[in-house]
């Protein structure tokens, strides 16, 4: 029979599992049931669920577009709303992440999970009934809702079960099944559509996601562990510090902000959290009663600190924009595309989602040789550095990929401009989808790296800039088209893509001390 804990051996329990993560790498403080040294079973089948869930979630983006006519004509809509059918969608699901993640932080990934899938649900199923387009506009926007989650948190979740030296290789075979998603999106919707009606696409998703809900139901276990969350000791910090000095059982002060020998400020934590200092035998922790009765509030889950923290480092910016970039670029691809084809080629529906399909193939192809490549690179260099590391060897991977990119897009762009044969085109959509993605995997795998303890609020961030940036390219696609064709349009865009290069570039060589400085202001404040 268990006894009841004091308040004051409650608060001596939270302070001393705070002081115990403070002395080691927050990537590796002592859990219980450490997610990290599950069997490969249970790993693969949680890899497996995300990113199955994470595919329906990109699926749902495009899977509308070859319906727009139809929807257009049956709801008696404008060109105007049906843009902002897929305007809401892309803002929601590039912004609505920053909230997942920081509940994630607090409450864990399962929760989230699964009541983000409800709202996906909800959504899907009242897109397949709407009568209206304002109601279709709105239902898009909380199907963004709840499919976003699955993209903010999935490469938390993966860097919660896989150590650093393995997140190349995972996050390059979990990528694939969410590019596989917009690939098969028009496919799907102008097959469904053309069998039955564009209300089936929306049936199809709302089917897919009663699947992948009972998957996380049944199937998924949470891999989140508050040790190991720095958002979570920061929001147990501020907790601590908000209460009355209080004497522990052993006359010593705590809790309270007079007390300076024993409260640690959350700054000197986090740093000291980064600090990679593993002991060999620390790979079964004990529990701790008092932190179990600690509960958070709300408050706590306050989306906007970490996002701030995030972007408080210089490298974290200039990634997230080369990243935001990239993405920006592979949607105003597969948008105008559609168009020349429809347009130039007289294409319809399907076969528009045919070759807008090699663009999904060399993602595909891309994504899983990038991550095996990276983690092999990262090995070499670190054998290399004497057995040290830090986050910016990640990036080394992205270097072979640099040196094409630019050549395909400007490639593309001539071939589109001069009507070439469509099967040159799709060439150079697998070139593009293979090299674009082999640098988004290496740089999205740093950001993970390079923010330990905060990986779901980088993650989130990154979403908002890729969602905000992809917003953007998608208004200024069609006016830039039509005022310079293909062959202008994609030349600029090499022009950018080189931009984005020298970025990542920058970070490989600045990263590195810029991320000493951020953590020197930080102890100071």
């Amino acid at each position: 029979m268990s006894i009841p804990q004091s308040p004051r051996q409650r608060d001596a329990d939270v302070e001393s599992s705070t002081a115990a993560a403070s002395a080691t790498d927050i990537e590796h403080v002592p859990v219980n049931d450490d997610p990290r040294q599950w069997g490969s079973a249970r790993k693969t089948t949680t890899l497996c669920v995300v990113s199955l869930a994470t595919m329906v979630s990109a699926l749902a983006s495009n899977i509308q577009n070859p319906s727009n006519s139809l929807i257009e004509a049956d709801l008696h809509a404008t060109s105007s709303q049906i843009s902002w059918t897929l305007a809401a969608f892309l803002l929601i699901q590039g912004n609505f992440p920053l909230l997942w993640s920081a509940a994630s932080e607090i409450k864990g990934r399962k929760p989230v999970y699964l009541v983000a899938s409800v709202l996906f649900m909800a959504g899907s199923a009242a897109l397949a009934l709407s009568q209206s387009i304002e109601v279709m506009i709105g239902m898009r926007a909380l199907q963004a809702a709840g499919s976003c989650a699955v993209m903010a948190i999935s490469a938390a979740t993966l860097a919660d079960i896989y150590d650093p030296h393995e997140r190349g290789t995972m996050m390059g075979m979990f990528f694939a099944a969410p590019l596989l998603g917009p690939a098969l999106g028009p496919i799907l919707g102008g097959s469904l559509s053309q069998a039955f009606d564009w209300r089936a696409s929306f049936y199809f998703l709302l089917i897919c996601e009663v699947l992948i809900f009972l998957s996380f139901l049944i199937l998924f276990k949470d891999t989140y562990r508050r040790e190991r969350s720095l958002t979570y000791c920061s929001a147990l910090q501020r907790l601590l510090d908000s209460k009355e000095p209080t004497q522990s059982p052993n006359g010593s002060i705590f809790a309270g902000h007079k007390s300076d020998k024993d409260q640690t400020d959350t700054k000197d934590i986090e740093k000291q959290l980064q600090t990679p200092k593993v002991p060999d035998n620390a790979s079964v922790a004990t529990s701790t009663p008092g932190l179990d009765n600690v509960r958070l509030s709300i408050r706590d889950i306050n989306p906007f600190p970490p996002y701030f923290q995030i972007l408080s480092r210089k490298n974290n910016v200039v990634i997230l924009i080369a990243n935001g970039l990239v993405f920006g670029f592979t949607y105003c691809l597969s948008y105008t595309c559609s168009r020349t084809l429809a347009n130039a080629y007289g294409y319809g529906a399907f076969d528009t989602g045919l070759v807008l399909l090699c663009l999904g193939i060399g993602s595909i192809a891309g994504s899983l040789l990038s991550g095996r490549w990276s983690d092999r690179v990262l090995a070499k260099m670190i054998e290399a550095n004497g057995g040290k590391w830090h986050a910016e060897m990640r990036l080394e991977g992205s270097k072979l990929a640099m040196l094409w990119l630019p050549p395909f897009v400007v490639g593309y762009a001539w071939v589109c401009e001069k009507h070439v044969h469509v099967a040159v085109i799709c060439i150079m959509l697998v070139l593009i989808g293979f090299s674009s993605i082999w640098i988004y995997t290496s740089t999205l795998a740093y950001l993970v790296d390079a923010n330990p303890g905060r990986s779901c609020s980088a993650v989130a961030t990154n979403s908002s800039f890729r969602g905000s940036l992809a917003f953007v390219s998608v208004l200024i696609a069609v006016p830039l088209q039509n005022a310079l064709g293909d062959g202008g349009l994609y030349t600029a865009w090499a022009g950018v893509l080189i931009v984005t290069e020298l970025l990542v570039l920058l970070v490989l060589r600045k990263g590195e001390s810029w991320r000493r400085e951020s953590e020197e202001d930080e102890s100071k404040h």
